[in-house]
């Protein structure tokens, strides 16, 4: 199994102190935590996309970007990316972008998004959010794999031999369909042989289960092989202890915290305590075995390869996050890698070399050379001269 760590970047109230962090500070502290996840070994770090309070969000290309200049080994993925609300032109060419900068790291997570206030700031109806977001993943598509395209949709101008840049260095980049509760994701995915990557955030598992069975069933209708199909879910919350009465101890506040900003918001949990979310729900809250002993669980169920932790404090202190996160990787991961196989993320490409380049390279490794030989020399006279004054008492 592989792991990423993802983030909403929701900004707002610590939910035990009160505080709030200053938006600067909050990008500071995803980039960093991004940092350590791959210190760490994780597989991937994950940004999300929204476009509405209290979520800050709003531009992933620009995040992942301070990221990947920041790693150098860790996947990028996006979580998801909200086709339905952009122009898959603009898209494209922000990801491509960050495809070149990441060094060919870079997968994406797409979905038509969550929220009723950014699809109005976008001008997107439940009417139309699927159309949307299956003529803009069509258009995205091509524009990946084809260097002119000719196309013509029913939201955004049509395009005729068309050119976009820069061309991408992963031909082509491997897409994710983020599915919640609707067929539409899923049928896109099967449609396309691409992997389905489940939410499995909000509610028990059956309708997520339910999901990744048509999406398997879809799958082979469309004629891929059935052996090929990828899944990977997420998770509803993660803190992790050396026992369960201390992971339970820690997190009931915060957790407590949760559900009475839903009732305050007019949402009624779906879980009532913080026991019921991890007897019933997706919450990975306990000990390393209690955890581990649950994701197989999980797996009996979804069959999914890769999954997802938060990646966000959430009321958690600086020193508490960092040991659950080391805990997970020490403890968790290695026996799940060990008792779920997964199959490896796509190679990162050989980034070509112009000759130009190559001189350029070879013509700093010289000055390199010589900068340090002369160094060597200048010190190796110094050591000569500081030689012959303690041995005098004087200079020579």
């Amino acid at each position: 199994m592989k792991f990423l760590a993802i983030t909403l970047i929701a900004h707002g109230p610590d939910p035990l102190t009160g505080e709030t962090r200053s938006t600067t500070e909050r990008f500071r502290d995803v980039v960093d935590t991004a940092v350590l996840a791959e210190e760490l070994g994780f597989d991937g770090f994950g940004v999300g996309e929204r476009h509405e309070r209290p979520f800050i969000s709003s531009s992933p290309p620009v995040v992942l970007s301070h990221i990947a200049a920041r790693t150098s080994r860790i996947r990028l993925f996006t979580a998801v990316t909200t086709l339905s609300l952009l122009d898959p032109v603009r898209a494209y060419e922000d990801y491509a972008t960050l495809d070149h900068l990441s060094g060919g790291r870079l997968e994406l997570i797409i979905g038509k998004g969550n929220g009723s206030a950014q699809a109005r700031l976008f001008h997107v109806t439940s009417e139309d959010q699927w159309d949307r977001n299956r003529e803009a993943y069509e258009l995205f598509r091509r524009l990946w794999r084809e260097d002119r395209v000719t196309w013509e949709g029913r939201f955004r101008p049509s395009l005729t031999d068309a050119e976009t840049w820069p061309r991408p260095l992963q031909r082509p980049i491997r897409v994710w369909h983020g599915s919640a509760t609707s067929k539409e994701s899923v049928e896109l995915a099967a449609h396309y042989g691409d992997p389905l990557f489940s939410a499995n955030v909000t509610n028990p598992i059956e309708p997520y289960a339910e999901l990744v069975d048509h999406y398997r069933e879809r799958w082979a209708h469309h004629g891929h092989d059935p052996a090929d199909a990828l899944v990977g879910a997420g998770s509803a919350g993660f803190y992790a202890a050396r026992t369960s009465q201390e992971a339970i101890a820690t997190y009931r506040p915060i957790y407590d915290a949760r559900v009475a900003l839903f009732r305050r918001s007019g949402v009624e949990p779906v879980f009532h305590s913080l026991e019921d979310a991890i007897e019933r729900g997706s919450i990975l809250v306990g000990s390393p075995q209690q955890i581990i002993d649950k994701v197989l669980r999980y797996h009996e169920r979804l069959g999914h390869e890769v999954m997802h932790i938060s990646a966000d404090a959430d009321g958690l202190t600086r020193a508490q996050h960092r040991a659950a996160l080391e805990l997970f990787q020490s403890a968790v991961a290695p026996v799940l890698r060990k008792e779920i196989p997964s199959r490896p993320f796509p190679a990162v490409p050989v980034v070509p070399q112009s000759a130009g380049a190559t001189r350029q390279e070879g013509a700093v490794t010289r000055r390199s050379t010589v900068t340090h030989q002369n160094t060597a020399v200048t010190n190796q006279s110094a050591g000569t001269r500081q030689s012959t004054v303690t041995s005098t008492g004087a200079p020579a």
